[in-house]
């Protein structure tokens, strides 16, 4: 928990350039009262894919401050809670300072991989609503008073829509 009671949050994705990105901003959007939340990527791309950020600034949410970075950038922001949402990312072997933080998946698929421009926009729509009810479904609860098992079952319990 930070000074201010909320939880950290890491989102992490192999590339960090679309979900990963799209999670942190639209978390950050929806429940930034309650979250400290960032992103990062086991081989970052070095940039954010950039329909990503078309897609966020459509939507009115803020692209300020979202990058490509490894997960290596973030030892000393030690996350709560760190939640894979590409299943590439659910199956490596995360850094050792990972250990203390509970770990959840929230697959998701990547709409940067769709070459259809009409089929990319549906599918950016429903992973950015499938974030929102999330994160909505997340703001009902009090986490300084639960235990990291009841942290870990909240956010699964999030996750299955």
């Amino acid at each position: 928990m930070t000074e201010s009671g909320k939880l950290r949050l890491l989102f992490v994705c192999t590339h960090n350039r679309c979900r990963s990105i799209l999670a942190e901003a639209i978390c950050r959007a929806e429940a930034g009262e309650q979250f400290e939340v960032r992103s990062a990527g086991s081989q970052p791309a070095g940039e954010v894919y950039p329909g990503t950020l078309a897609f966020l600034q459509q939507r009115g949410i803020s692209t300020s401050g979202l990058q490509s970075q490894g997960w290596d950038e973030f030892a000393e922001y030690q996350p709560q809670v760190v939640i894979t949402v590409c299943d590439n990312a659910a199956g490596e072997a995360c850094p050792l300072w990972m250990g203390r933080s509970i770990k959840v998946h929230w697959g998701l698929p990547d709409p940067s991989k769709e070459t259809d421009a009409e089929k990319q926009q549906q599918l950016f729509t429903a992973v950015a609503e499938t974030l929102q009810q999330r994160c909505q479904r997340l703001q009902q609860y009090h986490w300084q008073s639960l235990s990291d098992d009841d942290i870990r079952q909240a956010f699964m319990q999030a996750a299955e829509l």
